[in-house]
C-alpha cells in the first residue's frame, strides 16, 4: 500500500485509494505502536463491542459497589449469581463492566 511502492501506469483512481489506505494504515500505527493510546483504543473497543453484543443491566454509581482492600477491586454481586469486577486502575477508563459469568453488563456511573 505504500504510495513510493505503486507501478507508475497505476490508475489514479487507484493510486488515491492506495494512497488513502496507507494514511489509514498509518494513523493505526501511530496509536497501536504507542502503549497509552493503545490502552486507551483497547477500551473503547471494548465498550462498544460490548454495548453491541450484550444487553445493558442496569446502571450503577461505584460507590454502590463493595469494595476489596486485598484485592484493589470493586465487585457487585450479578443476578445470575457471577460478580462485575472492575480494578481501582480501571475505573477512570472503563464505564461497561461485563459479568464473569453470564452476558449481563452494568454501566457505571461516576
Amino acid at each position: 500500500h505504500h504510495p513510493d511502492k505503486q507501478a507508475a501506469e497505476a490508475a489514479e483512481a487507484e493510486a488515491e485509494e492506495r494512497g488513502r489506505r496507507f494514511l489509514e494504515i498509518h494513523q493505526a500505527w501511530k496509536v497501536l505502536g504507542n502503549e497509552e493510546t493503545k490502552q486507551e483504543y483497547d477500551l473503547q473497543q471494548r465498550e462498544e463491542n460490548l454495548t453491541k453484543e450484550w444487553p445493558l443491566h442496569e446502571q450503577i454509581y461505584l460507590e454502590d459497589m463493595s469494595w476489596n482492600e486485598d484485592e484493589q477491586l470493586y465487585t457487585l454481586s450479578c443476578r445470575c449469581g457471577g460478580n462485575y469486577s472492575v480494578s481501582k486502575s480501571e475505573t477512570k477508563d472503563v464505564s461497561l463492566v461485563c459479568c464473569d459469568t453470564c452476558s449481563l453488563v452494568i454501566e457505571i456511573l461516576q
